[in-house]
C-alpha cells in the first residue's frame, strides 16, 4: 500500500510539474495535494527535492496560509546532529525502532531543532500590557448602553485608530494598556451613557532576520508578539556549531541583548527572552569552547562554557551527581596541544582545583557495588538478602526464631558458611547445623566475619515436593504471604547469588562445567549405587536445593584452585538421600559428609562403608580405606574421620536388602489387588495366596506384563518409527512411491500412529503349565497379570472390509471367517495371514496351500486371526510388515486388558 501511495505520488507530481510548466494559470487540484499531503514529510521533501518542487508552493497552492497553518506544524522536529539521508531514514518504519548506540551529545539543541515547514505567523498569545501597539494591529471595540456596536478596527499605516463616531486618534508606540484607557476615556466623554469594552484582535506580523549558525538563516515573518525564542523556532534551531550562551539581538546595528539559554534551559530564567521589534537581527555566532561530562551523572552531555565555571557549576549543568556517584575520583583526559593526551584524577567535591580547558573530557565514576560490614542469607529462609554486621556476631544472631525466620522447607541439619580469605575472593566454607547453633552448640554457633554468606538448603531436590510441602504446612497469615514471595527468589537467585559468593569475574563456562560435573557424578553414582535417583531438569529443582545452591560455589573453588592445587571438593554415592559432588568445608568428617547429602537411606548398611582416597605423590595412586559407619555417626566433630580433598565415600546398602516390592493381578482371581511379595517369590505362589482362579478364568488368555519389558518394547517402536521415517524419505524421490495404491499421506499417518502407541510390556506365559507346577516364573517389582473372563468369540482384524468379532463355532475355518468379515482389501497380504492365540503365542498356516489351513490350523476361543497388509504396494518398504505386526498385537493385547 505504501509503494502504490508513493507512485501515486510520483505521478501527481509529475502532473502537476508539466502543467506548471506549460501553463503557469494550472495548478494542481485539491484532490491532487490532499493525496500528496498524505505521505509523510520526509517522501514529501524527497521527492520535492528530486523533481525541483517548491513545497511552499505546494502548500499554498489552494489553502492559504492561516488554514495550512491551523493543520500543521511550523516547525518538525529533527535530529539537529543527523544527515538529511539519516533524517530522512528515521521516519521508516523499518528503521525507526532499531536499537541505536548511546552518543554523547551536545546540551540543549534538540529543543529548538525543526524544519520550519511555512512563513506564515502562525502563534497566538495573550497580549500584555506592556505591549507597543502599531501599525497592522487590530483593536475590538464592544458599545453597550445608549449606542450598541462591536466592531474590530485596525490601526493604519498613519498609527491613527479611526472609532465609528469618534474622531481618530494616533495611538502608534503607546503601550497596549495606556490604548484601552484612552479609548475608554474618549468614549466617556464624547458618547454619554455608553460603556465600551476594549479587546485586542489580530495583532500584526513584523519581519526579522535570523543570521549566522542557525539551521535556516534568513527573513521571517513572525507574530509581533514573537522573543527572541521564536525566532529560533522558525529558523529551525540553531546548527552543530552554534552557540547556545551568546546569542545577539541587534537592533539598529548595536547588540540590544545578549541570551544564554543555559538560564532558560538549566534555571528557568526567561529574563534575557526579550520581545523582537520590526527589522530586529537575531545573530548566533559560533560555539564557544566545550567540555564533555559523562560516566555516573544525571545528564551526560557536551556543553558550552563561558568561562571561569567551577567544579559545582559543571556538576549542576549535568543535572548534578547519582547517587552511587564517585566524585573524589574524577578522570579528566585534556589535550595537551601535540599529537596526546595527558590525565588528571581529581577530587571534584573540593573547592574550584580545576579550571575547565576546551575539549576536557569529564568522567565521573560510579562507586563500588562491594558492601561493608555486611552479612547475607541466601536459601530457605524468611528475608533473604543483606543484614548488618557488627563485631562478636553470631549465627544464631541473625535468626528471632526458626518459626518465624526459617521456612519450613529448610533443612535444620545442613548448613554453609561461606567466608572470603584474601583480596582475590577467594572462599573457604564451614558447616553448621542450624538447630544446634539456634540452641547454642558452640560448635555449630559460628562467629561471624564481614561479608560472609550463610546458605540455608531445602530438605526437598523437586520443587514439585517443596511446594506440596509448603501448601501443606499450618501456615500463619504472614507465613502465607511469604510463601508468595517464595516465588520471586527464582528471579532474585539468577541476578544476585553469583555477586554474593564472590563469582562477579566467573565464567558462565566454568559454572556450565560445574554443573555438568555435578551432573554427571550423581548419574554415576545412580548407576553404581543399588538406591537409583532420579534426575530432575533444571526446571523442576527446588528452589533452595543443593543442586541449585552449590553448583556456582563448586565453580568457584575450581576457579580459585592453581596449578597444582587442589581442589575443596569430596562426593558421596550410595545409599543417602542425595548422592553428588559436594563442597569441602574445613570441618567435614563422615558424619557431616552424611548430612550434607541428606541422610542415610533406610537401606544404608551401618557396619562398614569405604573411603576412595587420592593419595599424591610422584604417582598418583589410589588407596581404599574401610571405615564403620555406626561408629563415626556417634563420634564428635573434632574426633570422626576427617575427609580431604577428592575423597569418595560409598554407602554399601544392607545385604539381600530389597525395597516393597508390588505386584497387582486383575481378573479372574478370588481376591484381586495388589500384594506385596518376598525377593524370588513365583506367580503360582501369588495365585495360591489370592485364592486361586475363579470357575469363570480362562487361563489359556492370561495376559501378563512387566515393566522392564514395557521399557524396551517402547524404545523398540521408537525406533522402529525413526527407521521407517527415514525408509520413507529415502523413498520419496522415489516416483513408485506416488504411484502405489498407499498414498504418501496413508504412510504417514501409519507412522503418526506408530509413535503414539504406548507398550504393554506383555510377556506371553502358559499359565495352565504354570499353576501345574510344570513352569515357573519369578516376579518383579510392577509386575501385573490379567486373567479375563472365558471368551466365546473368533476376532478377525487387518486387511479385511469389515473388522469383527465372531461367535466361536468349532465347525468353522478360517476361510469362513474372513468371508464373514466381508473378504480380503485388494491390499490384503493372503500369504501371511497369521493368527494370535488367546495366550499370546502366534501360529502362521502352511504357505503351501492357504486353503487348506482349515485342516491344520485349531482355532479356539478368544484367537484373533491377523490379515496383514501386502507392502509390495508401497514399493517394498521391509519394515512396514513387523510394524503393522507390533500395531496389531499391541491392539490385542491393551482389548484383552481393557475387557476385564
Amino acid at each position: 500500500m505504501k509503494f502504490f501511495k508513493l507512485l501515486m505520488a510520483i505521478f501527481l507530481l509529475k502532473s502537476f510539474l508539466f502543467s506548471a510548466a506549460h501553463a503557469q494559470s494550472v495548478s494542481p487540484t485539491k484532490q491532487q495535494i490532499e493525496q500528496f499531503k498524505k505521505l509523510p514529510k520526509a517522501q514529501q521533501q524527497a521527492l520535492a527535492k528530486k523533481y525541483g518542487l517548491n513545497m511552499s508552493l505546494l502548500n499554498n497552492s489552494n489553502d492559504s496560509s492561516s488554514d495550512m497553518a491551523s493543520d500543521e506544524p511550523s516547525v518538525l522536529s529533527r535530529d539537529p546532529f543527523a544527515s538529511e539521508e539519516e533524517q530522512e531514514q528515521m521516519t521508516l518504519d523499518e528503521t525507526r525502532f532499531k536499537p541505536k548506540e548511546e552518543i554523547i551529545k551536545p546540551f540543549g539543541y534538540e529543543l529548538f531543532s525543526g524544519q520550519p515547514t511555512s512563513f506564515a505567523p502562525t502563534e497566538n498569545a495573550l497580549v500584555p500590557d506592556t505591549y507597543l501597539v502599531g501599525a497592522g494591529d487590530t483593536i475590538s471595540i464592544n458599545l453597550f448602553g445608549k449606542e450598541t456596536l462591536s466592531e474590530e478596527v485596525t490601526i493604519d499605516r498613519e498609527g491613527r485608530l479611526s472609532i465609528p463616531n469618534l474622531k481618530p486618534v494616533t495611538v502608534a508606540g503607546m503601550e497596549y494598556r495606556d490604548v484601552v484607557n484612552l479609548i475608554k476615556a474618549k468614549v466617556k466623554n464624547e458618547m454619554i451613557g455608553t460603556d465600551v469594552f476594549v479587546s485586542m484582535g489580530k495583532t500584526r506580523s513584523i519581519r526579522i532576520m535570523v543570521l549566522g549558525e542557525a539551521y535556516k538563516p534568513g527573513a521571517y515573518t513572525v507574530p509581533s508578539l514573537s522573543s527572541i525564542t521564536h525566532a529560533l523556532f522558525v529558523s529551525g534551531g540553531i546548527s552543530e556549531i552554534g552557540s547556545l550562551r551568546n546569542i545577539q539581538l541587534k537592533r539598529a546595528g548595536k547588540t540590544k541583548q545578549t541570551l544564554d539559554l543555559y538560564e532558560l534551559l538549566i534555571k528557568g530564567d526567561s529574563t534575557d527572552d526579550v520581545m523582537l521589534n520590526p527589522g530586529d537581527v537575531v545573530f548566533i555566532p559560533a560555539v564557544g569552547d566545550q567540555v564533555t561530562i559523562k560516566g555516573d551523572v544525571r545528564r551526560p552531555a557536551i556543553y558550552e562554557l563561558k568561562g571561569g565555571e567551577s567544579n559545582s557549576e559543571l556538576l549542576k549543568m549535568a543535572g548534578g551527581l547519582n547517587a552511587s556517584a564517585y566524585p573524589q575520583n574524577t578522570v579528566v583526559e585534556r589535550y595537551t596541544g601535540n599529537s596526546d593526551k595527558t590525565v588528571l584524577q581529581l577530587n571534584f567535591t573540593k573547592g574550584n582545583q580545576y579550571t575547565p580547558q576546551n575539549g576536557d573530557v569529564i568522567n565521573v565514576p560510579s562507586s563500588s557495588e562491594q558492601l561493608d560490614k555486611v552479612v547475607t542469607l541466601i536459601g530457605a529462609v524468611t528475608y533473604p538478602g543483606n543484614l548488618a554486621w557488627h563485631e562478636g556476631q553470631k549465627i544464631s544472631d541473625l535468626f528471632r526464631s526458626i518459626k518465624t525466620d526459617v521456612l519450613p522447607i529448610a533443612d535444620y541439619d545442613y548448613s554453609l558458611l561461606v567466608r572470603e580469605i584474601n583480596a582475590k575472593g577467594d572462599i573457604e566454607l564451614y558447616q553448621f547445623s542450624l538447630l544446634k547453633a539456634l540452641n547454642g552448640d558452640l560448635e555449630h554457633d559460628l562467629a561471624l566475619q564481614s561479608k560472609d554468606k550463610v546458605l540455608v538448603f531445602s530438605r526437598y531436590l523437586s520443587r514439585e515436593n517443596e511446594q506440596l510441602a509448603m501448601s501443606n504446612a499450618a501456615l500463619t497469615q504472614e507465613q502465607i504471604e511469604r510463601k508468595e514471595q517464595l516465588k520471586l527468589w527464582s528471579a532474585f537467585e539468577q541476578r544476585k547469588f553469583y555477586d554474593f559468593i564472590g563469582l562477579e569475574s566467573l565464567s558462565k563456562k566454568n559454572v556450565k562445567d560445574a554443573e555438568e560435573e555435578q551432573n554427571q557424578t550423581a548419574s554415576n553414582f545412580s548407576e553404581l549405587s543399588f538406591g537409583e535417583e532420579e534426575e530432575l531438569p533444571e526446571s523442576d529443582l527446588a528452589f533452595f536445593s543443593r543442586t541449585k545452591l552449590l553448583q556456582p560455589i563448586i565453580a568457584r573453588l575450581k576457579e580459585q584452585s592453581l596449578l597444582g592445587d587442589k581442589v575443596d571438593t569430596f562426593t558421596i554415592r550410595g545409599e543417602v538421600s542425595f548422592p553428588g559432588l559436594y563442597p569441602l568445608a574445613k570441618n567435614t568428617n563422615v558424619r557431616n559428609a552424611i548430612i550434607a547429602a541428606g541422610g542415610l537411606k533406610e537401606s544404608a548398611y551401618l557396619e562398614s562403608s569405604e573411603i576412595t582416597r587420592l593419595v599424591y605423590g610422584q604417582d598418583h595412586d589410589v588407596e581404599h580405606i574401610n571405615i564403620e559407619l555406626l561408629s563415626e555417626l556417634t563420634k564428635a566433630d573434632r574426633e570422626g574421620f576427617q575427609l580431604i580433598s577428592k575423597d569418595s565415600i560409598n554407602i554399601f546398602p544392607k545385604p539381600n536388602w530389597q525395597e516393597d516390592i508390588k505386584v497387582k493381578l486383575y481378573g479372574e482371581v478370588r481376591f484381586p489387588g495388589t500384594y506385596s511379595i518376598k525377593k524370588g517369590e513365583s506367580l503360582s505362589q501369588l495365585i495360591d495366596r489370592a485364592g486361586g482362579l475363579t470357575k469363570f478364568s480362562s487361563p489359556n488368555s492370561a495376559v501378563f506384563t512387566r515393566l522392564s519389558i514395557q521399557n524396551k518394547q517402547q524404545q523398540e517402536l521408537f525406533k522402529l518409527s525413526q527407521e521407517l521415517r527415514r525408509d520413507i524419505a529415502a523413498k520419496s524421490f522415489n516416483t513408485s512411491i506416488t504411484e502405489a495404491s498407499l498414498s504418501y499421506q496413508d504412510m504417514s499417518n501409519l507412522i503418526e500412529d506408530l509413535s503414539k502407541v504406548k507398550a504393554v510390556g506383555r510377556l506371553v506365559i502358559d499359565l495352565p503349565d504354570i499353576l501345574a507346577g510344570k513352569k515357573s516364573l519369578a516376579l518383579e517389582n510392577g509386575d501385573a497379570l490379567y486373567i479375563p473372563s472365558k471368551s466365546v468369540s473368533v476376532n478377525v482384524v487387518g486387511e479385511v472390509n469389515f473388522s469383527s468379532s465372531h461367535l466361536y463355532d468349532s465347525e468353522l475355518t478360517l476361510d469362513d471367517y474372513i468371508n464373514r468379515s466381508g473378504g480380503l482389501k485388494q491390499r490384503a497380504d493372503e500369504d501371511k495371514i497369521y493368527i494370535i492365540k488367546a495366550s499370546g503365542l502366534v501360529e502362521i498356516p502352511e504357505t503351501s496351500s492357504w486353503f487348506a489351513v482349515e485342516n491344520k490350523v485349531q482355532l479356539s476361543p478368544g484367537d484373533t486371526i491377523v490379515v496383514p497388509l501386502n507392502t509390495d504396494h508401497i514399493d517394498n518398504l521391509t519394515l512396514w510388515s513387523s510394524a503393522t505386526q507390533i500395531l496389531y498385537q499391541l491392539g490385542i493385547a491393551v482389548a484383552a486388558i481393557s475387557s476385564l
